[in-house]
């Protein structure tokens, strides 16, 4: 399985650059790959103040472009994450679009930060990703400070998930924790993690100013670093064997304990 994450700074409020620049870079990095990999919250980044107008309703017309590029480019497309408007308030929704444009998959983020203020713009969700099949791959899709808490992963494994792709915005300030919690989601789990982030800096509504870290990756189950971006717009490519994943249960059965 050839992947291929795109790591780039995304403008804030500014929905047409940011389609703008995925486009140029699909064209760009389509070929010979079967999955494309899209950061965190790439239609409007953290313009949380101005969500409630700005905010797509519903998945429709990011589903429609990104599913309208999976068929021009005929690459599947784990497509980060998007605010997302709906009655129930606006949550932070990841979705994932097959290469011929069918819809796989879609997920809110559980753990709202509240160090950004999220909970006072966005609603949590309520469930667990849940696990879904890209070609016959079982794998999962996690939403930056899910990262965090360990039972997010393991509920997607449990139901056969061997990647977990993790989109996100993370900063600067934490790029130790990005480092070693994707490493750990890795190596607990027996699971490839594949994890594209943003780069940049940015306001938030708290008055804080953050710089986003980069440091894209891919983490093999053992816990090696695969391939790494650095803190600049970047795209970097990794080939990943999935038959490792159940080699590396089977020499380490710790996941044999939740089927006794």
């Amino acid at each position: 399985m050839k992947i291929k994450i795109l790591q780039f700074e995304i403008q804030e409020a500014d929905f047409e650059a940011n389609i703008d620049m995925i486009k140029s870079l699909i064209r760009e990095n389509y070929k010979n790959i079967d999955i494309i990999v899209l950061p965190e919250m790439w239609n409007f980044g953290y313009a949380l103040t101005q969500l409630n107008e700005l905010a797509n309703e519903g998945l429709s017309k990011c589903y429609e472009l990104i599913s309208g590029l999976a068929r021009q480019f005929n690459i599947n497309i784990v497509a980060g994450s998007v605010a997302n408007k709906t009655e129930n308030g606006i949550f932070n929704t990841a979705f994932s679009v097959a290469r011929n444009g069918t819809f796989l998959n879609e997920n809110n983020k559980v753990h709202l930060v509240p160090m950004l203020d999220e909970p006072q713009f966005l609603t949590a969700g309520r469930t667990n990703p849940n696990c879904f099949k890209i070609e016959g791959t079982s794998v999962s899709q996690l939403i930056c400070y899910d990262l965090r808490f360990p039972e997010v992963a393991r509920q997607s494994v449990m139901e056969g998930s061997k990647v977990i792709f993790v989109v996100a915005q993370w900063t600067t300030k934490n790029l130790t924790h990005w480092k070693i919690l994707l490493r750990a989601r890795a190596v607990e789990n027996h699971c490839f993690v594949v994890a594209c982030n943003n780069v940049g800096r940015v306001n938030h509504p708290n008055h804080m100013t953050n710089t986003y870290a980069g440091h894209s990756m891919i983490v093999h189950p053992s816990g090696e670093v695969l391939i790494e971006a650095n803190d600049e717009p970047q795209v970097i490519e990794c080939e990943i064997n999935i038959e490792e994943v159940d080699a590396q249960r089977e020499n380490i059965p710790t996941l044999d304990i939740f089927n006794r």
